[in-house]
Protein backbone atom coordinates (compact mmCIF):
# COMPACT_ATOMS: atom_id res chain seq x y z
CA UNK A 1 0.00 0.00 0.00
CA UNK A 2 1.36 3.12 -1.16
CA UNK A 3 0.26 6.40 0.81
CA UNK A 4 1.41 9.77 -0.78
CA UNK A 5 0.78 12.82 1.61
CA UNK A 6 3.32 15.12 0.50
CA UNK A 7 3.58 17.38 -2.63
CA UNK A 8 6.83 18.48 -4.46
CA UNK A 9 7.06 22.69 -3.69
CA UNK A 10 9.79 24.97 -3.56
CA UNK A 11 12.58 22.31 -3.45
CA UNK A 12 10.99 20.32 -0.14
CA UNK A 13 8.28 18.31 0.01
CA UNK A 14 5.24 19.94 2.02
CA UNK A 15 2.41 18.94 3.39
CA UNK A 16 -1.04 20.17 1.79
CA UNK A 17 -2.55 22.79 2.75
CA UNK A 18 -5.52 21.81 3.57
CA UNK A 19 -4.58 19.19 6.36
CA UNK A 20 -6.69 16.42 8.05
CA UNK A 21 -9.40 17.73 5.99
CA UNK A 22 -7.93 17.31 2.48
CA UNK A 23 -9.59 14.96 0.43
CA UNK A 24 -7.94 11.98 -0.54
CA UNK A 25 -7.89 9.40 -3.72
CA UNK A 26 -7.98 6.01 -3.33
CA UNK A 27 -5.66 3.98 -6.30
CA UNK A 28 -7.15 0.70 -7.48
CA UNK A 29 -4.73 -2.25 -9.32
CA UNK A 30 -5.89 -2.56 -12.51
CA UNK A 31 -5.38 -6.08 -12.24
CA UNK A 32 -7.02 -7.20 -9.09
CA UNK A 33 -9.29 -4.29 -8.60
CA UNK A 34 -8.05 -4.25 -4.97
CA UNK A 35 -7.09 -0.79 -3.27
CA UNK A 36 -3.20 -0.33 -3.59
CA UNK A 37 -2.64 3.66 -2.64
CA UNK A 38 -4.71 6.59 -1.82
CA UNK A 39 -3.54 10.06 -2.77
CA UNK A 40 -4.15 13.26 -0.74
CA UNK A 41 -5.29 15.94 -3.23
CA UNK A 42 -4.58 19.49 -3.40
CA UNK A 43 -6.53 22.86 -3.52
CA UNK A 44 -5.99 26.07 -4.53
CA UNK A 45 -4.05 26.92 -1.33
CA UNK A 46 -1.72 24.19 -2.67
CA UNK A 47 -1.74 25.58 -6.35
CA UNK A 48 -1.38 28.95 -4.95
CA UNK A 49 2.13 28.35 -3.02
CA UNK A 50 3.82 26.69 -5.41
CA UNK A 51 2.63 28.62 -8.33
CA UNK A 52 4.35 31.61 -6.15
CA UNK A 53 7.46 29.70 -5.78
CA UNK A 54 7.60 29.04 -9.69
CA UNK A 55 7.18 32.44 -9.92
CA UNK A 56 9.66 33.71 -7.22
CA UNK A 57 12.40 31.65 -8.81
CA UNK A 58 12.28 32.23 -12.86
CA UNK A 59 13.60 35.60 -11.69
CA UNK A 60 16.64 34.12 -11.59
CA UNK A 61 16.87 30.47 -13.43
CA UNK A 62 15.46 32.76 -16.57
CA UNK A 63 18.84 34.41 -16.64
CA UNK A 64 20.51 30.91 -16.06
CA UNK A 65 23.61 30.19 -19.09
CA UNK A 66 23.13 27.27 -21.46
CA UNK A 67 26.00 25.67 -20.63
CA UNK A 68 24.00 25.64 -16.70
CA UNK A 69 20.79 24.19 -17.88
CA UNK A 70 22.65 21.72 -19.65
CA UNK A 71 24.67 20.07 -16.57
CA UNK A 72 21.43 20.36 -15.15
CA UNK A 73 19.63 18.11 -17.12
CA UNK A 74 22.58 15.58 -17.89
CA UNK A 75 22.10 15.64 -13.92
CA UNK A 76 18.87 14.73 -14.39
CA UNK A 77 19.36 12.17 -17.03
CA UNK A 78 21.69 10.49 -15.04
CA UNK A 79 19.42 10.38 -11.57
CA UNK A 80 16.17 9.16 -14.19
CA UNK A 81 18.12 6.16 -15.41
CA UNK A 82 19.41 5.29 -11.93
CA UNK A 83 15.35 4.87 -11.04
CA UNK A 84 15.17 2.62 -13.58
CA UNK A 85 13.36 -0.36 -11.94
CA UNK A 86 11.51 1.83 -9.18
CA UNK A 87 9.71 4.18 -12.31
CA UNK A 88 8.97 0.51 -14.16
CA UNK A 89 7.61 -0.59 -11.18
CA UNK A 90 5.20 1.85 -10.63
CA UNK A 91 4.17 2.18 -13.76
CA UNK A 92 3.37 -1.35 -13.96
CA UNK A 93 1.34 -1.08 -10.95
CA UNK A 94 -0.52 1.74 -11.72
CA UNK A 95 -1.70 0.55 -15.10
CA UNK A 96 -1.06 -3.45 -15.19
CA UNK A 97 0.55 -3.06 -18.12
CA UNK A 98 3.30 -5.89 -18.98
CA UNK A 99 6.62 -5.72 -17.89
CA UNK A 100 8.37 -5.31 -20.91
CA UNK A 101 6.41 -2.30 -22.02
CA UNK A 102 6.71 -0.92 -18.35
CA UNK A 103 10.29 -1.24 -19.02
CA UNK A 104 11.17 -0.17 -22.13
CA UNK A 105 8.35 1.81 -24.06
CA UNK A 106 7.20 3.73 -20.46
CA UNK A 107 10.84 4.34 -19.47
CA UNK A 108 12.83 4.29 -22.51
CA UNK A 109 10.72 6.50 -24.86
CA UNK A 110 10.37 9.56 -21.64
CA UNK A 111 14.54 9.33 -21.58
CA UNK A 112 15.14 9.77 -25.55
CA UNK A 113 13.16 13.23 -25.39
CA UNK A 114 15.24 14.27 -22.72
CA UNK A 115 18.85 13.39 -23.86
CA UNK A 116 17.03 14.79 -27.63
CA UNK A 117 16.29 18.38 -25.04
CA UNK A 118 20.03 18.34 -23.88
CA UNK A 119 20.86 17.91 -27.51
CA UNK A 120 18.73 20.21 -28.86
CA UNK A 121 19.99 22.94 -26.16
CA UNK A 122 23.93 22.46 -27.12
CA UNK A 123 22.93 24.73 -30.33
CA UNK A 124 19.61 26.17 -30.47
CA UNK A 125 19.66 29.38 -31.77
CA UNK A 126 17.78 31.88 -29.02
CA UNK A 127 18.69 35.02 -31.23
CA UNK A 128 18.37 35.74 -34.71
CA UNK A 129 18.89 38.77 -36.51
CA UNK A 130 16.40 40.39 -39.05
CA UNK A 131 16.67 43.43 -40.57
CA UNK A 132 17.53 46.23 -38.12
CA UNK A 133 15.83 44.22 -35.27
CA UNK A 134 17.30 41.15 -32.78
CA UNK A 135 14.28 38.50 -32.63
CA UNK A 136 15.15 36.89 -28.86
CA UNK A 137 12.90 34.03 -28.26
CA UNK A 138 12.70 34.17 -24.09
CA UNK A 139 11.11 31.42 -21.72
CA UNK A 140 6.96 31.92 -21.34
CA UNK A 141 7.40 31.91 -17.71
CA UNK A 142 5.72 29.99 -15.07
CA UNK A 143 4.29 26.75 -17.09
CA UNK A 144 1.21 24.80 -15.88
CA UNK A 145 1.63 21.20 -16.79
CA UNK A 146 -1.26 18.75 -16.49
CA UNK A 147 -0.37 15.46 -17.68
CA UNK A 148 -2.99 11.96 -18.13
CA UNK A 149 -2.17 8.57 -17.04
CA UNK A 150 -1.55 6.28 -20.02
CA UNK A 151 2.14 7.13 -21.18
CA UNK A 152 3.11 9.47 -17.49
CA UNK A 153 6.46 9.81 -18.00
CA UNK A 154 6.41 10.68 -21.83
CA UNK A 155 3.75 12.83 -21.41
CA UNK A 156 5.34 14.85 -18.63
CA UNK A 157 9.06 14.25 -19.93
CA UNK A 158 8.05 16.35 -23.34
CA UNK A 159 7.12 18.92 -21.35
CA UNK A 160 9.47 19.83 -18.62
CA UNK A 161 12.74 19.03 -20.40
CA UNK A 162 12.60 21.64 -23.16
CA UNK A 163 10.61 23.83 -20.46
CA UNK A 164 13.57 23.31 -18.11
CA UNK A 165 15.93 23.65 -21.05
CA UNK A 166 14.41 26.77 -22.41
CA UNK A 167 14.67 28.72 -18.79
CA UNK A 168 11.18 28.19 -18.02
CA UNK A 169 9.90 26.70 -13.93
CA UNK A 170 6.69 24.64 -14.01
CA UNK A 171 4.02 23.68 -11.53
CA UNK A 172 3.09 20.13 -12.60
CA UNK A 173 -0.02 18.25 -11.86
CA UNK A 174 0.46 14.60 -13.27
CA UNK A 175 -3.14 12.08 -13.10
CA UNK A 176 -4.48 11.08 -10.08
CA UNK A 177 -4.90 7.77 -11.70
CA UNK A 178 -0.34 7.84 -12.37
CA UNK A 179 0.56 9.14 -8.65
CA UNK A 180 3.07 6.13 -7.93
CA UNK A 181 5.20 7.29 -10.84
CA UNK A 182 4.97 10.78 -10.20
CA UNK A 183 6.10 10.45 -7.24
CA UNK A 184 9.33 8.81 -8.01
CA UNK A 185 9.51 11.44 -10.64
CA UNK A 186 9.67 14.18 -8.44
CA UNK A 187 12.33 12.52 -6.31
CA UNK A 188 14.15 12.37 -9.22
CA UNK A 189 14.51 15.88 -9.81
CA UNK A 190 15.51 17.01 -6.49
CA UNK A 191 18.14 14.83 -6.41
CA UNK A 192 19.48 16.04 -9.56
CA UNK A 193 19.69 19.80 -6.80
CA UNK A 194 17.21 21.48 -9.14
CA UNK A 195 17.10 25.16 -7.74
CA UNK A 196 14.00 25.41 -5.52
CA UNK A 197 10.94 26.46 -7.42
CA UNK A 198 11.78 25.43 -10.82
CA UNK A 199 10.23 21.85 -10.68
CA UNK A 200 7.12 22.20 -8.25
CA UNK A 201 4.89 19.10 -8.32
CA UNK A 202 0.54 19.24 -6.57
CA UNK A 203 -1.21 16.14 -6.60
CA UNK A 204 -5.11 16.69 -7.92
CA UNK A 205 -8.19 16.12 -10.15
CA UNK A 206 -9.15 18.55 -12.77
CA UNK A 207 -11.60 20.28 -10.97
CA UNK A 208 -9.51 21.19 -7.81
CA UNK A 209 -5.96 21.07 -8.82
CA UNK A 210 -6.18 21.21 -13.18
CA UNK A 211 -8.86 24.46 -12.74
CA UNK A 212 -6.82 25.74 -10.19
CA UNK A 213 -3.72 25.84 -12.58
CA UNK A 214 -6.36 27.16 -15.38
CA UNK A 215 -7.08 29.75 -13.74
CA UNK A 216 -4.12 31.57 -12.53
CA UNK A 217 -3.47 34.88 -13.01
CA UNK A 218 0.59 33.76 -12.53
CA UNK A 219 0.76 30.52 -14.67
CA UNK A 220 1.73 32.34 -18.16
CA UNK A 221 1.13 28.90 -20.21
CA UNK A 222 -1.07 25.78 -19.60
CA UNK A 223 0.52 22.95 -21.96
CA UNK A 224 -2.34 19.49 -21.26
CA UNK A 225 -2.33 16.38 -22.92
CA UNK A 226 -5.43 14.45 -22.40
CA UNK A 227 -8.78 14.20 -23.77
CA UNK A 228 -10.60 16.83 -25.85
CA UNK A 229 -13.25 17.34 -23.25
CA UNK A 230 -10.21 18.12 -20.73
CA UNK A 231 -8.98 20.23 -22.99
CA UNK A 232 -11.80 22.51 -23.82
CA UNK A 233 -12.43 22.95 -20.52
CA UNK A 234 -8.36 23.80 -19.61
CA UNK A 235 -8.64 26.63 -22.08
CA UNK A 236 -12.33 27.64 -20.97
CA UNK A 237 -10.81 28.09 -17.77
CA UNK A 238 -7.44 29.97 -19.28
CA UNK A 239 -9.50 32.39 -21.26
CA UNK A 240 -9.84 35.18 -19.01
CA UNK A 241 -6.01 35.50 -18.20
CA UNK A 242 -5.71 35.09 -21.83
CA UNK A 243 -2.23 32.77 -20.96
CA UNK A 244 -1.28 30.56 -24.08
CA UNK A 245 -2.67 27.01 -23.95
CA UNK A 246 -0.96 24.01 -25.39
CA UNK A 247 -2.81 21.32 -25.96
CA UNK A 248 -2.98 17.78 -27.11
CA UNK A 249 -5.71 15.51 -27.14
CA UNK A 250 -7.64 13.09 -28.79
CA UNK A 251 -7.43 11.11 -32.08
CA UNK A 252 -9.03 8.71 -34.09
CA UNK A 253 -6.28 7.84 -36.31
CA UNK A 254 -7.14 7.00 -39.90
CA UNK A 255 -4.83 4.34 -41.61
CA UNK A 256 -5.39 4.23 -45.78
CA UNK A 257 -4.67 0.72 -47.19
CA UNK A 258 -4.28 1.65 -50.94
CA UNK A 259 -4.89 -1.42 -54.10
CA UNK A 260 -1.43 -1.81 -53.71
CA UNK A 261 -0.42 -1.55 -50.26
CA UNK A 262 1.28 -4.31 -48.51
CA UNK A 263 -1.41 -6.06 -46.36
CA UNK A 264 0.03 -8.35 -44.30
CA UNK A 265 2.69 -5.78 -43.37
CA UNK A 266 0.52 -2.56 -42.80
CA UNK A 267 -2.76 -4.30 -41.25
CA UNK A 268 -0.16 -6.55 -38.60
CA UNK A 269 1.87 -3.89 -37.88
CA UNK A 270 -1.44 -1.88 -37.66
CA UNK A 271 -3.53 -4.02 -35.36
CA UNK A 272 -0.35 -4.50 -33.26
CA UNK A 273 0.07 -0.14 -32.61
CA UNK A 274 -3.86 -0.27 -31.80
CA UNK A 275 -3.68 -3.04 -29.10
CA UNK A 276 -0.27 -1.63 -27.85
CA UNK A 277 -0.72 -0.55 -24.07
CA UNK A 278 -3.98 -2.09 -24.04
CA UNK A 279 -5.02 0.64 -26.93
CA UNK A 280 -4.64 3.28 -24.95
CA UNK A 281 -2.71 5.52 -27.62
CA UNK A 282 -4.17 8.75 -29.15
CA UNK A 283 -1.91 8.14 -32.38
CA UNK A 284 -3.40 4.71 -32.96
CA UNK A 285 -4.51 3.41 -36.61
CA UNK A 286 -8.18 3.16 -34.73
CA UNK A 287 -9.81 3.25 -38.44
CA UNK A 288 -8.32 0.66 -41.51
CA UNK A 289 -9.71 1.59 -44.64
CA UNK A 290 -9.26 -0.67 -47.03
CA UNK A 291 -10.62 -0.85 -50.79
CA UNK A 292 -13.95 -3.23 -50.48
CA UNK A 293 -12.45 -5.93 -53.16
CA UNK A 294 -9.60 -6.44 -50.60
CA UNK A 295 -11.75 -6.32 -47.29
CA UNK A 296 -11.79 -10.26 -46.97
CA UNK A 297 -8.17 -9.75 -46.92
CA UNK A 298 -7.87 -7.57 -44.28
CA UNK A 299 -10.12 -9.04 -42.01
CA UNK A 300 -8.42 -12.43 -42.18
CA UNK A 301 -5.50 -10.68 -41.56
CA UNK A 302 -6.24 -8.24 -38.91
CA UNK A 303 -8.36 -11.48 -36.94
CA UNK A 304 -5.38 -13.72 -36.68
CA UNK A 305 -3.07 -10.97 -35.62
CA UNK A 306 -4.90 -10.09 -32.64
CA UNK A 307 -5.99 -13.75 -31.93
CA UNK A 308 -2.05 -14.09 -31.27
CA UNK A 309 -2.19 -11.27 -29.03
CA UNK A 310 -2.90 -12.83 -25.37
CA UNK A 311 -3.93 -10.58 -22.70
CA UNK A 312 -3.21 -11.18 -19.05
CA UNK A 313 -1.84 -9.87 -15.89
CA UNK A 314 1.43 -8.73 -15.71
CA UNK A 315 2.79 -11.98 -14.55
CA UNK A 316 2.12 -13.94 -17.36
CA UNK A 317 3.88 -13.77 -20.95
CA UNK A 318 0.78 -11.55 -21.91
CA UNK A 319 0.84 -8.69 -24.75
CA UNK A 320 -1.99 -6.64 -23.54
CA UNK A 321 -3.02 -6.02 -20.09
CA UNK A 322 -6.25 -4.32 -18.85
CA UNK A 323 -7.31 -0.73 -19.05
CA UNK A 324 -6.01 1.49 -16.56
CA UNK A 325 -9.12 2.12 -14.08
CA UNK A 326 -12.89 1.22 -13.77
CA UNK A 327 -14.11 4.40 -15.32
CA UNK A 328 -12.29 3.76 -18.59
CA UNK A 329 -12.87 -0.47 -18.89
CA UNK A 330 -17.02 1.11 -18.74
CA UNK A 331 -16.53 3.44 -21.30
CA UNK A 332 -14.61 1.02 -23.38
CA UNK A 333 -17.98 -1.80 -22.65
CA UNK A 334 -20.28 0.75 -23.77
CA UNK A 335 -18.66 1.67 -27.19
CA UNK A 336 -18.32 -2.28 -27.71
CA UNK A 337 -22.06 -2.49 -27.36
CA UNK A 338 -22.81 0.30 -29.49
CA UNK A 339 -20.48 -0.80 -32.44
CA UNK A 340 -22.98 -4.26 -32.23
CA UNK A 341 -26.45 -1.93 -31.83
CA UNK A 342 -25.79 -0.12 -34.34
CA UNK A 343 -25.06 -3.19 -37.04
CA UNK A 344 -21.05 -3.14 -37.33
CA UNK A 345 -19.83 -7.02 -37.81
CA UNK A 346 -18.29 -8.15 -35.24
CA UNK A 347 -15.40 -10.34 -36.11
CA UNK A 348 -13.19 -10.57 -32.88
CA UNK A 349 -13.56 -10.29 -28.80
CA UNK A 350 -17.16 -8.46 -28.09
CA UNK A 351 -18.06 -7.06 -24.25
CA UNK A 352 -17.00 -8.45 -21.27
CA UNK A 353 -13.49 -9.85 -19.42
CA UNK A 354 -11.56 -12.37 -21.90
CA UNK A 355 -11.90 -15.72 -20.75
CA UNK A 356 -10.46 -17.01 -18.10
CA UNK A 357 -9.99 -13.48 -16.34
CA UNK A 358 -12.72 -13.02 -13.45
CA UNK A 359 -11.31 -9.76 -12.42
CA UNK A 360 -9.40 -6.94 -13.01
CA UNK A 361 -10.64 -4.26 -16.33
CA UNK A 362 -9.40 -6.45 -18.94
CA UNK A 363 -10.77 -6.33 -22.48
CA UNK A 364 -10.97 -8.81 -25.21
CA UNK A 365 -9.08 -7.28 -28.14
CA UNK A 366 -11.97 -6.52 -30.63
CA UNK A 367 -12.65 -5.93 -34.05
CA UNK A 368 -15.48 -4.69 -35.93
CA UNK A 369 -15.68 -4.75 -40.05
CA UNK A 370 -18.22 -3.45 -42.35
CA UNK A 371 -18.41 -0.17 -40.71
CA UNK A 372 -19.61 2.95 -41.40
CA UNK A 373 -17.94 6.39 -40.90
CA UNK A 374 -21.19 7.33 -39.20
CA UNK A 375 -20.89 4.67 -36.31
CA UNK A 376 -20.11 6.16 -33.00
CA UNK A 377 -16.91 3.56 -32.94
CA UNK A 378 -15.44 5.02 -36.34
CA UNK A 379 -16.20 8.70 -34.65
CA UNK A 380 -15.61 8.36 -30.86
CA UNK A 381 -12.54 7.67 -29.75
CA UNK A 382 -12.37 4.62 -27.52
CA UNK A 383 -9.28 4.37 -26.02
CA UNK A 384 -9.30 0.65 -25.67
CA UNK A 385 -7.89 -2.31 -27.63
CA UNK A 386 -10.54 -1.86 -30.50
CA UNK A 387 -10.38 -1.82 -34.11
CA UNK A 388 -12.91 -0.72 -36.51
CA UNK A 389 -12.37 -1.91 -40.43
CA UNK A 390 -13.96 0.79 -42.99
CA UNK A 391 -14.40 -0.20 -46.73
CA UNK A 392 -14.18 1.82 -49.13
CA UNK A 393 -15.24 1.97 -53.33
CA UNK A 394 -12.33 4.62 -54.59
CA UNK A 395 -9.28 6.42 -53.52
CA UNK A 396 -11.29 9.74 -53.26
CA UNK A 397 -13.62 8.56 -50.83
CA UNK A 398 -11.37 6.79 -48.54
CA UNK A 399 -10.05 10.94 -48.14
CA UNK A 400 -13.14 12.04 -47.66
CA UNK A 401 -13.96 9.46 -44.96
CA UNK A 402 -10.68 9.80 -43.73
CA UNK A 403 -10.97 13.63 -43.05
CA UNK A 404 -14.56 13.28 -42.29
CA UNK A 405 -13.53 13.18 -38.34
CA UNK A 406 -13.71 16.15 -35.67
CA UNK A 407 -9.77 14.88 -34.72
CA UNK A 408 -6.27 15.36 -36.79
CA UNK A 409 -3.59 14.19 -34.33
CA UNK A 410 -2.15 10.88 -36.58
CA UNK A 411 -2.89 9.04 -40.13
CA UNK A 412 -1.54 6.47 -42.01
CA UNK A 413 -1.12 6.11 -45.80
CA UNK A 414 0.52 2.96 -47.30
CA UNK A 415 0.91 2.19 -51.14
CA UNK A 416 3.17 -0.13 -53.24
CA UNK A 417 3.79 3.36 -54.96
CA UNK A 418 5.67 6.04 -52.59
CA UNK A 419 4.71 9.03 -54.51
CA UNK A 420 1.02 7.79 -54.66
CA UNK A 421 1.09 7.39 -50.90
CA UNK A 422 2.74 11.29 -50.55
CA UNK A 423 -0.40 12.68 -52.74
CA UNK A 424 -3.37 10.69 -50.91
CA UNK A 425 -1.19 11.96 -47.94
CA UNK A 426 -0.88 15.37 -49.01
CA UNK A 427 -5.09 15.61 -48.57
CA UNK A 428 -5.10 14.62 -45.22
CA UNK A 429 -5.49 16.82 -42.25
CA UNK A 430 -3.94 15.78 -39.77
CA UNK A 431 -0.59 16.95 -37.34
CA UNK A 432 1.49 14.02 -38.16
CA UNK A 433 1.40 11.42 -41.15
CA UNK A 434 2.91 8.04 -41.74
CA UNK A 435 3.72 6.95 -45.19
CA UNK A 436 4.23 3.14 -45.39
CA UNK A 437 4.50 2.78 -41.40
CA UNK A 438 3.71 3.19 -37.99
CA UNK A 439 5.24 3.01 -34.98
CA UNK A 440 8.50 1.88 -36.85
CA UNK A 441 8.88 5.21 -38.09
CA UNK A 442 9.32 7.08 -34.67
CA UNK A 443 10.81 10.31 -34.65
CA UNK A 444 11.26 12.05 -31.17
CA UNK A 445 12.89 14.93 -32.78
CA UNK A 446 10.24 16.54 -35.89
CA UNK A 447 7.05 18.23 -34.20
CA UNK A 448 3.97 16.35 -32.95
CA UNK A 449 0.99 17.69 -32.82
CA UNK A 450 -2.84 18.06 -33.68
CA UNK A 451 -5.12 19.59 -36.05
CA UNK A 452 -8.74 20.29 -35.36
CA UNK A 453 -10.38 18.85 -32.16
CA UNK A 454 -6.97 16.74 -31.36
CA UNK A 455 -5.57 20.25 -30.00
CA UNK A 456 -2.97 22.99 -31.07
CA UNK A 457 0.58 23.58 -30.71
CA UNK A 458 3.50 21.22 -31.31
CA UNK A 459 5.71 19.46 -29.51
CA UNK A 460 8.66 17.17 -29.60
CA UNK A 461 12.55 18.21 -31.02
CA UNK A 462 12.91 22.21 -31.47
CA UNK A 463 9.45 22.40 -31.58
CA UNK A 464 9.00 22.12 -28.07
CA UNK A 465 11.59 24.27 -27.07
CA UNK A 466 9.50 27.15 -29.30
CA UNK A 467 6.42 26.40 -27.58
CA UNK A 468 7.91 26.98 -24.36
CA UNK A 469 9.42 30.59 -24.90
CA UNK A 470 7.73 33.93 -27.32
CA UNK A 471 9.77 36.04 -29.51
CA UNK A 472 10.64 39.36 -28.37
CA UNK A 473 11.75 42.08 -31.72
CA UNK A 474 14.16 44.56 -30.72
CA UNK A 475 13.77 47.31 -33.10
CA UNK A 476 16.99 49.24 -34.16
CA UNK A 477 19.03 47.12 -32.14
CA UNK A 478 21.29 47.45 -35.34
CA UNK A 479 21.93 50.94 -37.30
CA UNK A 480 20.89 50.25 -41.11
CA UNK A 481 23.28 49.81 -43.75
Amino acid sequence: MRNLSSFYINGSWVKPLGGAGSSTFETISPVTEDVTGRIVLGSYYDVERAVNAAKTALESFSKTSRHERIELLKTIAEEYRNRQHDLSEAIAEEMGCPPWLAKEGQFILPEMHLKTAINILETYEFESLCGNALIRRQPVGVCGLITPWNWPLLQIMTKVAPALATGCTVVWKPSEYSSFSAQILAEVFDASGVPPGVFNMVFGDGGGVGQALSVHPDVDMLSITGSTKAGIEVARQAAFTIKKVHQELGGKGPSILLEDADFNKAVVSGVKYVMLNSGQNCTSPTRLLVPRQRLAEAETIAKETAEAMKVGPPETDALIGPVANKQQWERVQHMIKQGIDEGAELLLGGPGRPEGIERGYFVKPTIFSNVSNEMSIAREEIFGPVLTIIPYDSVEEAILIANDSPYGLAAYVHSARKDHAIQVANRIVAGQIYINGDMDLLDVVVPFGGRKMSGNGREFGAAGFEAFTESVAYLGYTSPS
